[in-house]
This record gives C-alpha cells, sequence and structure tokens, in this order.
C-alpha cells in the first residue's frame, strides 16, 4: 500500500479540524501538517517531502487559485471550500478533486482513492505493504479500527451498512455504494443490491445465493453472471 504524504491548507480551525480526523482515519495517508496560509504552506513544502495538499481557496495573504501558479513542481492537490463557483477554475489546474464543505466523509474517501500513485523506493515499500489495511468507521461517537482480511460480508441498511467479521458486526452510516467502490481494488464482490462479500471467506455457494460462516445471502439477478464468473473457476480438460 503506498502512503500519502499531505498538508493541509486552511485558515478555519474547525474545517481543519474536520480534515484532520478523516485524514487519520485513511490509512494511506499521512498527515505533515496544517498551514493557516499559503506563505506558510510554500514553507512547509520546500521543508518537506510532499504527495498532497488539501487546499482552502480563500486564504488570507495569498488566495488558493494563486498558490497553486506559483508552484513549480505542484504536488496533487484536492480543493476543499465553501465556493461552487470556483470549481470549473480549479480542474483548470488539474486538481484531484473539488470538495464543497461541509464535506461528509464518504465524500472524502472517494476523492482521496482518485490519487494517482507515485514511486516509493523499494525499501520503503517493504515496510508498508508488510502493514495490513484497515479502516476506521464512526460508531457510537467512537472510531472503530476494521481490517479488511477480517471481514466477512457488509449489508446495506438503507443509510446505514452493517460489517460483520467473525469477532464482532458493527453498524456504521455509509453508503453502501461508496465502501464498494472504496473497497473495490481489495478481495470483495457485489453480490447483491444490499450486500458485499469477502470472495476468500466464502464457503460455498449456489446459483441463487452464498454461504459465509453458517450465513446464506442472496445473489440477485442482475449480479448472477458476474458472481458466477469470479467464483466458478475455469473448467480444464483431462
Amino acid at each position: 500500500m503506498q502512503r500519502y504524504s499531505c498538508i493541509i491548507v486552511e485558515d478555519e480551525p474547525l474545517a481543519a479540524e474536520v480534515l484532520s480526523d478523516y485524514i487519520q482515519q485513511v490509512p494511506f495517508l499521512l498527515l505533515k501538517g496544517i498551514c493557516n496560509d499559503a506563505i506558510y504552506a510554500m514553507e512547509t513544502l520546500q521543508e518537506n517531502n510532499i504527495d498532497l495538499i488539501f487546499l482552502d481557496i480563500h486564504l488570507p495573504k495569498l488566495k488558493g487559485l494563486p498558490f497553486i501558479r506559483s508552484l513549480k513542481n505542484p504536488p496533487q492537490i484536492i480543493i476543499t471550500t465553501a465556493y461552487q463557483e470556483y470549481a470549473l477554475q480549479g480542474y483548470e489546474y488539474n486538481v484531484v478533486d473539488y470538495l464543497l464543505k461541509p464535506i461528509e466523509f464518504s465524500r472524502f474517501l472517494m476523492a482521496v482513492n482518485k490519487l494517482k500513485p507515485h514511486h516509493t523506493p523499494p525499501q520503503e515499500t517493504a515496510a508498508v505493504t508488510s502493514e495490513r489495511p484497515y479502516l476506521f468507521f464512526n460508531v457510537s461517537k467512537k472510531k472503530v479500527k476494521i481490517y479488511l482480511d477480517e471481514i466477512l460480508y457488509i449489508e446495506s441498511l438503507k443509510e446505514y451498512i452493517s460489517i460483520t467479521t467473525k469477532e464482532k458486526t458493527i453498524l456504521t452510516k455509509f453508503p453502501l455504494g461508496q465502501i464498494e467502490e472504496l473497497l473495490a481494488r481489495n478481495n470483495f464482490l457485489r453480490i447483491h443490491r444490499s450486500f458485499i462479500v469477502a470472495k476468500d471467506k466464502v464457503d460455498a455457494f449456489t446459483a441463487t445465493d452464498i454461504e459465509i460462516n453458517n450465513k446464506v445471502l442472496p445473489i440477485g439477478r442482475s449480479y448472477k453472471e458476474l458472481v458466477m464468473s469470479l467464483l466458478s473457476p475455469p473448467m480444464r480438460d483431462l
């Protein structure tokens, strides 16, 4: 897993706090600093190897877009602002995404999952890939860590999802479609409009359902062809 060192350039303390909290919940982001103006951000960029900037547009001293123009080799940038009218102009600077405040965590995750891979020295890669991928989820005012390789299945319950492992089930407010997008590169498969399963945790399956840890989950009609193709090994001639 590649990690991205990042800074927040934001003059509103509450907005900076929200972004900092979100960053701490994403295992591949590493917060290097919070800058309350673009001048301070320039100094931070000179002193640190930064891969990503979360950038507000309306800043004191130097505004966000002129700040981008001043950078010779800018890192990846995600704009965070309350002003929608700058969106088109922001994308002209090849930003990764344009987030409108107040920013939902699910929308934040969609943005950071658009980050382009960067070159990582071999020795650093070895250290990072040894870590088990995980995510933090909001559960009753707490941040609960869930390791991705422990998830058995995820069920949609309207605006909430339940995430089941062998040890526990948690309930958190999160759209199923967005968690599907977040997990798409890993070991997970959407089998129904209400269910995502870990492929390596499937104990048995038929054309209509899947069994995981003694739990039978339905396969939706529109998902059947894809599920069968991914779970059924190709037959070889004897």
